[in-house]
């Protein structure tokens, strides 16, 4: 689905998603004509969505749906809404917080309310992202997975890691050996998943195309080209290395009020994994690419400017390598290099 045609909704469905239930807010004309609770599973969703029929000239399509993005717990109902061919938007849940100004009280009925509020005032300016593909949701899927095996494992290995320098040698080599099944069964699982990922990007044509292209800019690894293509939905939702730079927290924006006026800030409102991948990858360019390092010696050393600043340039000038590799369907090559090496403030 996407913003080509301009549609006048007569209807705007706010819903509050949590585990186990759904609050829907139904509203027209700016006054709410409904409220229903229902179970988060496909069947009562199915129900649900039929007896909204029964509202005067009520269709699907002049019916815009707005819930707040809880991961996987909103599944079942973006299913059933795609079967129904409903538009609908998945937005942060700070950012209608923030639209919506100062609130009193907090229900998951309010909630359904305001959600419902925010579509119908901001319907001219949502966006409505693209289906993802089959084998996307099951990458995504795979690649979190992952990250929650990767973090329980360093939860239990650094630790022990760093209490050896405070405790007795016997007590830690104790420790160790008391986890040592258990850290090696998180790698053994960590090894099936990393071969069941790369049998998904093989198998398919689009995934493993767009993965060459990807890892052949210079520092670039699977593990950011994957999360890059999930993030990006394929580069269908966000196509620009700007709106990327934005999402991913490496994009400053203006900090002023007044006369006064501070240097630019990077909002906190951003893809943090993204963002640490994308860290690495500048670092590793910094030590390995000899125009990276120059120019982060120069801006550093010469100019004086802030490290970290000059890290996130470095940052976009990755994003922008990446974005013009896939733009132009080929692998990164130095005839890129005058266009990408643009200097970055």
């Amino acid at each position: 689905m996407g913003n080509e045609k301009k549609i006048k909704f007569t209807y705007f469905l706010g819903v509050d998603v949590s585990r186990d239930k759904l609050d829907f807010a139904l509203i027209k004309d700016s006054k709410q004509i409904l409220h229903s609770v229902i179970e988060n599973e496909k069947s009562s969703i199915t129900f649900f969505l039929k007896s909204l029929k029964e509202f005067d000239r009520f269709t699907y399509r002049k019916c815009l749906v707005c819930m707040e993005d809880t991961g996987f717990y909103c599944n079942h109902l973006t299913d059933c809404l795609n079967k129904h061919h409903m538009l609908f938007v998945k937005e942060n849940a700070l950012k209608i917080k923030r639209a919506l100004g100062v609130q009193r009280g907090k229900t998951d009925k309010a909630d359904a309310l305001r959600i419902a509020q925010y579509g119908q005032r901001h319907q001219d300016d949502l966006y409505f992202k693209k289906n993802r593909r089959p084998v996307i949701f099951k990458l995504a899927g795979l690649c979190s997975l992952r990250n929650r095996l990767g973090l329980l494992h360093n939860s239990i290995k650094i630790p022990l890691n760093e209490q050896r320098h405070f405790i007795k040698k016997s007590a830690a080599r104790q420790d160790g050996k008391l986890c040592e099944g258990t850290l090696k069964a998180i790698n053994e699982d960590l090894r099936v998943i990393e071969k069941e990922i790369d049998q998904t990007i093989r198998t398919d044509e689009r995934l493993s195309h767009l993965m060459k292209i990807i890892q052949s800019v210079p520092q670039i690894g699977p593990v950011t080209a994957m999360h890059i293509i999930i993030s990006t939905n394929e580069f269908k939702d966000i196509n620009t290395a700007k709106k990327f730079a934005c999402y991913s927290g490496v994009a400053p924006f203006p900090n002023e009020s007044g006369t006064m006026r501070r240097k630019m800030r990077i909002s906190h409102i951003a893809n943090k994994k993204m963002k640490a991948l994308l860290h690495i990858c500048a670092l590793g360019a910094i030590r390995n690419i000899t125009e990276i390092r120059e120019y982060y010696q120069r801006k550093t050393i010469l100019e004086g400017k802030p490290k970290m600043s000059v890290i996130n340039a470095v940052r976009f000038k990755l994003i922008l390598r990446v974005f013009t590799c896939v733009n132009h369907n080929r692998q990164y090559s130095l005839e890129y290099k005058s266009s990408n090496l643009s200097s970055h403030h």
